[in-house]
């Protein structure tokens, strides 16, 4: 597996990403060792397949979908990334096979499904500690409680300045970079730290991850937060900001004490596509053995085994 944190901090993902036949990654015998969800044959796979959703779920899938052309060259695999509402959108209109999520699904966007005729299935793949992040240069916020964020990030009316925080910060207005509104990052962080209250009206809002990270790089006032993937392809260059003391790590995310900021990091599938498409159904496989091994390699936490094999289950029921 090539060195994927290497390859995010170089450039994560455009708009969309689209991988297939004629994609020339050097994987030599990689069909032979992996296969395409199926070790140690050769069976080849042909068609296509559409996704679209998270940007926090992306690195993964970029990752996936670049060792899947390998194996399978003959499959077309199309990848969005218009953030999990925006996913949804698509996947209700019946434009995509998959949608990826960094936040469970809600109620409405379940009856609209419903409504559409189109059965699902929730996959777990990985777990994210969503990060807050400062300028390099910010030498005085060296933690922030969760009642602290809040005070940041709500709208109240005012100009936000550092020393309204604490009175010892400098008397600098701060500069606000966040998810946008259509994004799972945004609605997560809505309801544990701002309780469903307006997010601050200054800040820059977008569903590319990486134009919050050269925002936040560009201004020393500058704070901003996004999956713990983009800080780890980003860390020479941002400030992590631990919460209540805790920083996000492997350790802190898996067990929760990287509370409330831990989540889980998922795709919803279509079961038409997987019983009916023998390429979705191939690429759901290959992302389902392999997605714990990419969400390491690219900044994420890995599920338990048993979590990955209870997956590979609920698929192979959906083919039968």
């Amino acid at each position: 597996m090539r060195n994927w944190k290497f390859a995010m901090a170089s450039t994560i993902l455009g708009s969309a990403l689209i991988l297939g036949a004629c994609g020339g990654t050097d994987t030599g015998t990689e069909t032979e060792e992996t296969g395409s969800g199926t070790a140690g044959e050769e069976a080849t796979v042909e068609g296509s397949v559409i996704g679209d959703g998270s940007s926090t779920v992306a690195p993964i899938l970029e990752g996936l979908v670049e060792e899947y052309a390998g194996a399978q060259p003959d499959v077309q695999v199309t990848v969005g990334v218009s953030g999990t509402g925006g996913g949804f959108e698509k996947f209700v209109a019946g434009e995509t096979d998959f949608s990826n999520a960094s936040r469970p699904i809600e109620e409405e966007e379940i009856a609209a499904l419903e409504e559409a005729g189109i059965e699902y299935t929730e996959f777990l793949l990985a777990y994210d500690g969503l990060s807050v992040v400062v300028n390099q240069e910010n030498d005085f916020v060296d933690n922030l409680t969760v009642d602290q964020l809040k005070q940041l990030w709500v709208e109240d009316g005012t100009t936000k300045m550092w020393s309204d925080i604490d009175p010892e910060w400098p008397e600098e207005e701060i500069v606000f970079y966040a998810p946008g509104t259509a994004s799972g990052t945004y609605d997560y962080f809505n309801e544990v730290i701002l309780e469903e209250e307006d997010i601050v009206s200054s800040a820059t809002l977008s569903e590319d991850d990486n134009t919050l990270v050269q925002g936040i790089q560009g201004d020393p006032n500058a704070i901003g937060f996004f999956g713990y993937a983009y800080y780890i392809a980003n860390q020479d260059t941002l400030k992590l900001v631990p919460i209540d003391g805790i920083e996000p790590n492997d350790e802190t995310i898996e067990s929760g004490e990287y509370a409330p900021l831990s989540r889980p990091l998922f795709v919803y599938a279509k079961n038409s596509s997987i019983s009916e498409n023998d390429a979705m159904y191939d690429f759901m496989q290959y992302t389902i053995e392999n997605s714990g091994e990419m969400a390491q390699a690219v900044g994420y936490v890995a599920l338990n085994e048993e979590d990955y094999e209870s997956g590979l289950a609920d698929l192979e029921a959906l083919k039968e």
